[in-house]
């Protein structure tokens, strides 16, 4: 069984309702783009508290801290079969600032090389439309969630 993940919707508003969405770093995802953006998020290890989990991972993937007030939104089941739990909050950050940690892939495969990538190659501010062709399916819940919020 997966472990769960938790994970951070940062929404700003502006002239209109923006979400933060982050790109998942290496090489299987390099050339992917709708349906594979999601909230900024990870595991977490059965005890830990989910939120804490989730402003950690934040921070881990984008080199940004969430503060404020964090509301929940309710728990997804993604096709794969993992749960998320997510709290929306209200926060500015610029993307292009990103920095994320880091993981080690061998590349190309069975090549005998190990290379390092960023979990999350690049962030980006969208409107809810635009968010909804680029999120991971089960993930554009929240975008409705957050609307009434």
């Amino acid at each position: 069984m997966a472990k769960p993940s938790a994970g951070l919707l940062l929404f700003r508003k502006k002239t209109r309702l923006e979400v933060f969405l982050v790109h998942p770093g290496g090489p299987f995802w390099a050339n992917k783009d709708a349906g594979v953006w999601s909230i900024p998020k990870g595991e977490y290890e059965e005890g830990e508290d989910a939120l804490d989990a989730a402003r950690r991972e934040f921070t881990e993937e984008t080199g940004f801290v969430a503060d404020g007030d964090f509301r929940p939104l309710q728990e997804i089941r993604q096709a794969a079969g993992k749960w998320v739990k997510a709290w929306a909050v209200e926060g500015d950050c610029d993307a292009s600032a990103l920095r994320s940690n880091t993981f080690d892939l061998e590349w190309p495969p069975r090549s005998g090389r190990t290379r390092q990538f960023p979990e999350v190659d690049r962030g980006a501010w969208f409107t809810v439309d635009e968010a909804r062709q680029k999120l991971n399916a089960a993930q554009c819940l929240w975008l409705d969630e957050l609307m009434t919020i």
